[in-house]
């Protein structure tokens, strides 16, 4: 049987394995195949070479991360034991990643690579797509760019907009004003911006219209300039409704368009204007498309666990 060893010397041997070895034990869930030993401050594994081999990459990976970071959860060794290739995991710099401080002094970052993909690409593009299931972080990427767009004074105002369709559900039939109304199917901006925003200048924003949340329909036949604008569950806007906004965009205008096409909430034989959105402007200099996996879930770890028991389903329906 094959052996390699691995010298913890540049990281607290205990703090890396975890408290009674439960970063270990991460590590033989995803490596069954491998006999994994951890005394002291050495790590060794047994098993076939070409395992062995990649272990070896993986764990040295999480080595270097843990030097950066001072800690290690079970988060990123997923994602490093998952990922393509080890290469493939970067634990790219704090001011790479970092996007501003949010609500207590919390420092909102990208946290995974393809957030990193979209923070280059709104650097680098006025318009941007951002697709990926539930959970990927988009929708919260995009608000805390938006966020820090406004705080340096990049754009004066931000708009959030989603279309007013739901999973079953219908407007109508919620009680109270357009405002109370809206304000639930909204939330998950909402909850976004209190993260990054304190109560009160929140709520003074709103106010002042400096930052507007509106259903798409309030779009039509504005012009949006100095602004950063998010359509978020753009799989649920019809042909009709994502070309109007998107020739709403007006001077020093950064817009954002997040969904995820396989949560289609649509009646039946309507397409979705993010899917043909994206075929017909995927070659279109100035639009960033970047697309979000199951690797960038954030949520609960249980999140990517469904999403890959659906897939399972849906690929053999």
């Amino acid at each position: 049987m094959n052996e390699i060893k691995i010298e913890l010397s540049e990281v607290n041997p205990q703090e890396f394995f975890g408290q009674q070895n439960t970063n270990i034990e991460r590590l033989r869930h995803y490596y069954p195949k491998l006999k994994i030993v951890a005394r002291g401050s050495t790590l060794k594994a047994f098993g076939a070479a070409p395992l062995l081999e990649e272990f070896e990459k993986r764990v040295d990976v999480l080595i270097t991360h843990f030097g950066k970071y001072n800690h290690l959860d079970e988060d990123t060794i997923e994602r490093v034991v998952s990922a393509d290739q080890p290469s493939d995991y970067d634990p790219f710099s704090d001011e790479d990643n970092f996007i501003l401080h949010g609500v207590g002094g919390k420092a909102i970052k990208a946290r995974s690579v393809n957030q990193q993909k979209l923070l280059e690409s709104a650097k680098n593009n006025d318009m941007i797509f951002a697709i990926g299931p539930a959970g990927t972080g988009k929708t919260y990427t995009g608000v805390a760019l938006a966020v820090r767009a406004l705080k340096n004074k990049q754009v004066k105002r931000i708009i959030l907009t989603r279309p007013a369709v739901e999973a079953g559900e219908n407007l109508g039939f919620l009680p109270g004003d357009l405002k109370e109304k809206l304000d639930p199917y909204m939330q998950p901006l909402y909850d976004a911006l209190r993260d990054m925003i304190p109560a009160e200048k929140l709520n003074s924003h709103i106010e002042k219209g400096t930052i507007q949340i509106a259903p798409l329909a309030f779009m039509r036949g504005r012009t949006l300039d100095n602004a950063f604008v998010i359509l978020d569950e753009g799989q649920n806007t019809t042909h009709a409704q994502m070309k109007m906004f998107l020739t709403r965009m007006g001077r020093n205008a950064k817009f954002m368009i997040t969904g995820d096409p396989g949560q289609i909430d649509l009646p039946r034989r309507v397409i979705s204007g993010l899917k043909e959105a994206l075929l017909i402007l995927k070659e279109t200099r100035g639009i960033g498309i970047v697309t979000l996996d199951e690797k960038d879930v954030i949520r609960h770890n249980l999140v990517k666990k469904v999403i890959d028991a659906y897939k399972r389903i849906e690929h053999h329906n």
